[in-house]
């Protein structure tokens, strides 16, 4: 499959209907410029990014700055768009059992309950929200390990913030062997179940969905989008000039 590089990240050149036919296994990452900063400070989560099945673009502002470069990513696939087409599009799949990990107390059983009453089936197997650094815990993680296994889930979807959510799934995922799809999908959960709301698709065709959430929560999102986030431009500018460089390519 055609990867297309942007800064250090190789992003598989797919659309939406494609990968829903074809994610049948693997870890799925969608990378956000947000993502792409990260990458340039964290070699742990780089690695991960090098290592995941799946790497889907996440961010209209991406797909939109992908033609200037010679080969332009296909499409954008949002992972809180794709993740309803997947479960819609597996509604009746007795194979497709899901879990999901994530959100505040409460929220995942939420979502859970929306999504089934949505699909009009049990696709949803499982929920838990885990408690703040439960990822240091071994006796909470360990606990995560056997909710999963017991549940029968096959598809996991976890949403606890990039990229916390990335490195748990490559440190735990041996432990939950009949997972066959990991899905890493940030505030996907929160969507779900209706206690945060997407922007309006005028927002979202406008390549704006990250103002919109900055509207939303100004105190949080102003760091993230107006001083780490810029700099992307400035390492996007240099890659087109042939003048960026892969912080990590001399150890690797």
């Amino acid at each position: 499959m055609e990867r297309i590089k942007i800064l250090n990240a190789e992003i598989q050149n797919i659309t939406s209907s494609e990968l829903l036919m074809s994610l049948e296994r693997g870890v799925l990452i969608t990378p956000n410029v947000d993502q792409l900063i990260k990458l340039q400070n964290d070699r742990a989560f780089y690695d991960i990014i090098k290592k995941a099945d799946w790497v889907v673009c996440d961010s209209k502002i991406l797909y939109l700055f992908s033609k200037m470069l010679k080969r332009p990513l296909r499409e954008a696939i949002p992972g809180s768009g794709f993740f309803p087409d997947f479960y819609m599009y597996h509604k009746d799949d007795e194979n497709c059992r899901i879990f999901l990990l994530g959100a505040m107390d409460g929220v995942a059983v939420k979502a859970m309950e929306n999504i089934n009453r949505k699909a009009g089936s049990e696709i949803v197997v499982g929920a838990y929200s885990p408690t703040y650094g439960f990822e240091k815990k071994q006796e909470e993680n360990e606990a995560i390990h056997k909710m999963i296994n017991d549940s029968g889930a096959n598809v996991v979807l976890v949403g606890v913030g990039c990229p916390k959510q990335e490195k748990w799934i490559f440190d735990h995922k041996d432990n939950m062997p009949n997972v066959d799809i990991w899905m890493a999908l940030g505030a996907t959960i929160d969507f779900e179940a209706g206690n945060v709301k997407r922007a309006p698709m005028i927002f979202q065709k406008l390549a704006m969905e990250w103002f919109y959430r900055f509207l939303m929560e100004p105190k949080r999102m102003f760091r993230r989008y107006f001083v780490d986030d810029v700099r992307f431009f400035w390492y996007f500018g240099k890659q087109l000039l042939g003048l960026y460089k892969n912080p990590f390519e001399e150890t690797v």
